[in-house]
């Protein structure tokens, strides 16, 4: 059963450290959250050596008197477990609990995040910490959501100790049934003699001469996302015992930089999604990567999300750390609700004097009320008050992209066909054209249910299992729309080669089949047919049932099909096998989805993101203007604009930079 979070509306707040400041700063902290409107603030994240001074030894005085003060004020707690980070003492004590990186080195304490995730002594010491909480506030009026730990696998997510290795074997006798012939098969360790007579002859791919085996390396990453699920499990168990009404979240990393755990299997074990999101400083379109993270946070939980972290202004952990220009910051929070956020917080509510995070931007500025950003946040209080009726509602897509984490480790392994391959790249060049035209866009596994769907995308598929293989051709075979990007199906769950010719699993369902792989360099390209350029790869692509769309002009290959069509079933399979320039990949996706029947949510001029959530009796349409010019969309005849309260009836102006959201009923 799911729990659901009783703050009203669209929550607003951010991480609230009070133990940063003197107690006299804290009456201010609560004038300035109800002048922003905030309603609910993360509190304890990193106070365990705070509450737990010396090991048994509890001192929760200055959380008791934080707690109060909010709920005094009408403020919700998101109540954190402090267990990301130890305090020196608990390493002092236990040094084995200390991480190894690849290269074996032992790490030291001192920041966050410096434990490993298996080792027993942290385990014992979290769940201590984390019952003598529960037990505490489990009926405290304030509480409104356990925050379980923070960003598993941040700076954690791999320890190559001795103790990992054992919870590795342990893990690996689970996946094969403590069958040892069926790991040696798995793994295929005919090759280079690494076959194994016992599990304790197993070790984490730790640095070898050569190239470790690609089915231990993924394997590996399997275990320590799974590794990190169990001690999130075992603090929410914990939690739950104590307050059983109470929802649980944690915070996902859905973001351009992270990629160590696989959220399809954590997200059902969540009461409430909730997803960190920062911007990178180098991207000149971030718009585009802020809606791919919130439509796949959005997918994974199935219907509205907690937007739990992103940044006021700069970060201070990039090379270069831009701040945020006149509006973006709105424009960011904004887009987030509209792909289905109930809450908007920030890192951090005041921006810290010392530490390593001082020079991040924070709802309350470094330079104090006085200041853009503190202006830019009490505006967007406001917006949020203006949209509550908002919460709840959900989108609508009928376009699927396949997102698969096993597929995307598999695929960035060395040994590849080509290094210069990024799953998360490829996937974000086919998402760019539907974010240009207004389509909305789901992310499924290979296994989901794709009914809803008219059109399914599978970008990069590199691994793939027989079951999603064939619950794709499937969905092309009673009457959907497939499209498939190049090396995809190649291998199987287990990296072994799909023999017969690429693309493997997919090869009969796309009527192609391919006998050799013509990678391209760096900076190399080949023409295609119809004008354009394709990079990264190029392959021998043989007809066997298939059209083709468009071929190569140049190369080793002119004249070879490279994007090929081919009807299957009642439904047709899209092959290409490279990857196109952007006005061309634009040109076919956008062929690809009108044959399909996809139509975007509205008709914009460009720059103008248009993205629906659909209510009850509602339906509510986000226009986010990213350009420097006014735009006008035709909306309903009886549509108002929510943040102005004003009638909106049959269009709606969109100021340059702005946001407008509409509503209207059905």
């Amino acid at each position: 059963m799911k729990r659901e979070l009783s703050v009203p509306g669209i929550a607003y707040g951010g991480d609230y450290n009070p133990e940063q400041w003197p107690e006299e700063v804290w009456a201010e902290d609560m004038r300035l959250m109800r002048e922003a409107g905030v309603t609910m603030v993360s509190v304890g994240i990193f106070s365990w050596a705070l509450l737990e001074p010396s090991e048994g030894t509890y001192d929760f005085s200055l959380l008791d008197r934080v707690l109060d003060l909010l709920h005094g004020h009408g403020i919700a707690a998101d109540l954190a477990t402090p267990t990301a980070a130890p305090p020196a003492w608990f390493f002092r004590a236990h040094p084995e609990a200390l991480p190894v990186d690849k290269d074996g080195r032992g790490l030291s304490y001192g920041s966050r995040q410096t434990f490993c995730p298996s080792s027993p002594a942290y385990r014992e010491a979290a769940l201590r910490m984390t019952g003598e909480l529960a037990r505490r506030y489990a009926d405290h009026p304030a509480l409104a959501m356990w925050h379980v730990h923070n960003e598993y696998g941040c700076h954690n997510a791999e320890c190559y100790c001795d103790e990992s290795a054992a919870a590795f074997r342990r893990w690996l006798r689970g996946r094969y049934a403590d069958d040892l012939d069926a790991l040696n098969d798995a793994w295929g360790t005919r090759f280079w003699s690494q076959w194994y007579y016992d599990w304790d002859e197993i070790l984490p791919p730790r640095p070898t001469g050569a190239v470790p085996n690609p089915t231990q390396q993924l394997d590996w990453r399997r275990f320590s996302s799974d590794e990190l699920l169990s001690l999130y499990e075992a603090e929410r168990r914990v939690l739950l015992e104590a307050a059983p009404e109470i929802p649980a979240t944690t915070n996902f990393m859905v973001m351009y930089n992270f990629d160590a755990l696989d959220y399809w299997r954590w997200a059902p074990e969540l009461d409430v999604v909730s997803n960190d999101h920062y911007l990178q400083s180098a991207d000149p379109e971030s718009g585009i990567d802020i809606a791919l993270s919130g439509d796949l946070v959005r997918s994974l939980a199935g219907g509205p999300w907690l937007l739990m972290e992103h940044s006021t202004g700069a970060v201070n952990w990039q090379p270069v750390n831009r701040a945020k220009g006149p509006g973006e910051m709105r424009r960011n929070a904004l887009a987030h609700v509209a792909r289905g956020a109930d809450g908007i917080a920030y890192f951090q509510w005041r921006a810290a004097k010392a530490g390593a995070e001082q020079w991040h931007s924070a709802m309350l500025p470094h330079a104090g009320t006085d200041s853009q950003i503190w202006r830019d946040v009490v505006r967007l209080g406001a917006d949020l008050k203006a949209l509550a009726e908002v919460r709840g509602s959900v989108g609508t897509a009928e376009v699927a992209v396949v997102w698969d984490w096993n597929a995307r480790w598999a695929m960035e392994l060395p040994s590849q066909p080509s290094g210069e391959l990024r799953f998360q790249d490829l996937v974000r060049a086919w998402y760019e054209p539907l974010w240009r035209a207004g389509v909305a866009v789901d992310f499924v596994r290979p296994d989901a249910d794709l009914s809803p769907y008219r059109l399914v995308l599978a970008p990069s598929l590199y691994l793939v299992d027989d079951a999603g293989a064939a619950n794709l051709t499937g969905f092309a075979e009673r009457g959907g729309t497939l499209a498939v990007g190049f090396h995809s199906g190649a291998v199987d769950e287990n990296c072994h080669v799909r023999l017969g010719g690429y693309p493997g699993a997919f090869r009969d369902a796309l009527g192609v089949r391919t006998d050799e792989l013509f990678p391209l360099l760096p900076g190399e390209s080949v023409g295609l047919s119809g004008g354009g350029t394709g990079t990264l790869w190029s392959e021998r692509v043989r007809l066997s049932g298939a059209e083709p769309v468009e071929s190569f002009t140049t190369g080793p290959l002119a004249g070879v099909p490279a994007v090929t069509r081919h009807s299957l079933g009642a439904g047709t399979g899209w092959y290409l096998a490279t990857l196109p320039d952007e006005p061309t990949l634009a040109a076919l996706l956008d062929r690809i989805r009108t044959e399909a029947g996809v139509l975007p949510v509205r008709e914009t001029a460009p720059g103008v993101e248009a993205v629906l959530r659909r209510g009850p009796d509602a339906d509510y349409l986000f226009l986010i203007n990213h350009t420097d010019r006014p735009a006008e969309v035709t909306v309903a005849p009886n549509a108002t604009e929510l943040l102005t309260g004003k009638p909106a009836p049959g269009s709606v102006g969109v100021p340059a930079g702005e946001t407008a959201v509409v509503r209207e009923p059905r």
